[in-house]
C-alpha cells in the first residue's frame, strides 16, 4: 500500500498547467481561522526577510563598486581581463592548435604555389620577350616612336622658322 501512495506522490516541480490548477483552486474553505492567521503571520515574516536581503544585497552591491573603484578596476578593464582569458582558453585547447596547424600549413602551401605560378608568368613573359614576333613588335613601335619624335621636331623647327 505504501509503494502505491509512493507511485501517487510526485518528485519533479509543478509545470506550467500544474501551477495554474493549483492557483486556481481555493484552499481557504480547508483552513481553520487559527491556520489562516498563522499563514498571513507567515506570509508577513517572508515578505520582511525578503526586503531585508534585498536592501543587504543591493548595500553589499555599492560596496562591492566601491571597492573596484578604489582599486581602479573598471568595466572596461573586466572585459579585457575576461577577453584576453577567454581568447587564451581558446588558444590552449586542441582544436585551436589543429586549427591553428593546419591553416599554417595552407598557408605556407599556397605561399609556394604563389611564388611558382610568379616564377613561371616571369619565365613566360621573358621566353615571350625573346620571340622573333616580340622583337618584331618591339622594332616597329621604337620605328613609330622615332619618326613621330623628328615629324614633331620638323613641325617645331618650322613653326619657330615662321615667327
Amino acid at each position: 500500500m505504501e509503494a502505491q501512495a509512493q507511485g501517487l506522490l510526485e518528485t519533479e516541480p509543478l509545470q506550467g498547467r500544474d501551477e495554474d490548477t493549483v492557483a486556481s483552486a481555493d484552499f481557504s474553505s480547508m483552513l481553520s481561522e487559527e491556520e489562516r492567521e498563522e499563514l498571513k503571520a507567515e506570509l508577513v515574516q517572508l515578505e520582511d526577510e525578503i526586503t531585508t536581503l534585498r536592501q543587504v544585497l543591493s548595500a553589499k552591491e555599492r560596496h562591492l563598486v566601491e571597492i573596484k573603484q578604489k582599486l581602479g578596476m573598471n568595466l572596461m578593464n573586466e572585459l579585457k581581463q575576461n577577453f584576453s582569458r577567454s581568447w587564451y582558453d581558446v588558444q590552449t585547447t586542441t582544436a585551436y592548435k589543429k586549427t591553428h596547424e593546419t591553416l599554417s600549413h595552407a598557408g605556407q602551401k599556397a605561399t609556394a604555389a604563389f611564388s611558382n605560378v610568379g616564377t613561371a608568368i616571369s619565365k613566360k613573359f621573358g621566353d615571350m620577350r625573346n620571340s622573333p614576333t616580340f622583337k618584331s613588335f618591339e622594332e616597329r613601335v621604337e620605328t613609330t616612336v622615332t619618326s613621330l619624335k623628328v615629324f614633331f621636331r620638323r613641325r617645331r623647327y618650322e613653326e619657330a622658322k615662321e615667327e
